[in-house]
């Protein structure tokens, strides 16, 4: 028997997410099948009779539209939010705003690959030169943020996105978890498949198998020291999911029409 369970997710799919470019800090909306995601998300998880107490999210706006709309399918629009930039979607740097299947063609689909979902491979930082600097940087809700604005990343691997989230994890989610409360987390690929690493213990070398698709909750079964009892659970159809995450993964490919 679980002593403590814990809801994650990556937000429904976004904007650029259907384009298939590398969004990371500029904020986007869900798209209209993102927002059918986290609804039927929603639907699912109430179905499944979960009720929460509370909710983390990025300070995206995807992250917590998507947090919304389940909560509004379930009939829980009262349970308070929290949102902090520790959760955000990891730094692209450079990459930013880039077609994922156009890199792959002029990198290669490996290198793509280790750009997106290697442990400690750093992209090429954001310059003030770059189309989308001025937008992150001069966005109001980093004024807000725990640290000052020019200790901001200007680029990540997942390590540092987990060193950034590791201390928000302990400080304040895991005190609201052990005191009983059950927690939905409405984040993103990158800081999903973070946390995911910590808590379950996952390599180095295997975190980079490790996909996630959008809008499909994931189920963490704890013990009392947060060990897990199990592997992850996405619930849901288990086919559909399965084909949700080969959509992910495809993205960094080349485009066949292209090959």
């Amino acid at each position: 028997m679980a002593k403590y369970r814990l809801v994650l997710l990556r937000h429904g799919e976004g904007a650029w997410t259907k384009e298939n470019r590398f969004c990371s800090w500029v904020d986007q909306k869900l798209s209209s099948d993102g927002i059918k995601e986290a609804q039927n998300c929603g639907k699912h998880l109430k179905a499944l009779g979960f009720e929460f107490d509370l909710v983390f999210t990025s300070v995206l706006s995807r992250s917590i539209q998507t947090a919304w709309l389940i909560l509004e399918e379930m009939g829980q629009e009262w349970v308070p939010i929290q949102s902090s930039w520790r959760l955000n979607e990891r730094h692209y740097g450079a990459l930013i705003g880039l077609n994922r299947a156009e890199m792959a063609l002029n990198h290669g689909e490996e290198q793509v690959k280790i750009w997106r979902r290697s442990y400690d491979v750093t992209p090429p930082p954001i310059s003030e030169s770059h189309p989308y600097y001025a937008e992150i940087y001069n966005d109001r809700r980093y004024k807000c943020s725990d640290v000052p604005q020019e200790n901001l990343p200007k680029a990540e691997s997942l390590k540092d996105v987990l060193d950034r989230l590791l201390p928000y994890w302990n400080e304040k989610i895991v005190p609201e978890l052990k005191s009983g409360k059950m927690i939905l987390i409405s984040a993103h690929g990158n800081s999903s498949r973070a946390l995911l690493k910590h808590v379950e213990g996952i390599s180095d070398e295997d975190i980079i198998n490790v996909t996630l698709p959008t809008g499909v909750p994931i189920l963490l079964e704890l013990d009392e020291n947060l060990h897990p009892l199990g592997p992850h659970q996405f619930l849901g159809d288990q086919e559909a999911i399965q084909a949700a995450i080969k959509k992910v993964e495809d993205q960094g490919k080349v485009k066949s029409a292209e090959k």
